[in-house]
């Protein structure tokens, strides 16, 4: 009688963990779950801006008359570390592209900047600057050099994208 007893444990034991095993299926059916990423919060750069502008050692960048589907994501200015300036944004398809400017020497900064992007032959005439291509595994860039300084309009977007966030550029 001992052995009868014991398989009737074990199988009422696996009778319970499948039921349970049902039960948590159903209630990862029935209960509504989010799989998607949460929403990017948009952010405000105007003092940012303000304070890199009256700081920095060039004229700093920033979009003007861009739609507001274009979504300011992120901002930061660091006048310690070679007057670095960031403005990152979410284009209107979800691809990332960011404003990076700094004095720090330019094939160094555009490496960072555009996550190892190589130059390409390929120029664009974007208003009255011309801008040169790098193209990346991660980020693609276009690159304007200044005078002791860099401007890099990178990130996932496509190279249009890139090229209307370059176009809508302000310097000051």
């Amino acid at each position: 009688m001992a052995g009868t007893k014991g398989k009737q444990t074990v199988r009422d034991m696996l009778l319970s963990l499948g039921l349970i095993g049902i039960m948590a299926g159903v209630i990862y059916i029935f209960i509504p779950h989010d799989d998607s990423e949460p929403p990017l919060k948009r952010v405000d750069y105007r003092v940012e801006l303000l304070t890199a502008r009256r700081a920095a050692a060039y004229p700093v960048a920033a979009p003007e008359g861009l739609p507001g589907t274009w979504k300011a994501t992120s901002v930061r200015y660091d006048g310690a570390e070679f007057d670095a300036w960031h403005l990152g944004f979410r284009d209107p398809e979800g691809q990332y592209v960011a404003i990076e400017q700094s004095t720090q020497r330019a094939p160094v900064f555009i490496d960072a900047a555009s996550q190892g992007a190589a130059a390409t032959k390929g120029t664009e005439r974007i208003g009255d600057r011309t801008w040169q291509r790098y193209k990346g595994d991660k980020y693609d860039a276009l690159v304007l050099r200044g005078k002791g300084w860099t401007t890099v309009v990178t990130g996932t977007a496509t190279f249009a994208q890139l090229a209307k966030m370059a176009g809508a550029l302000k310097m000051s």
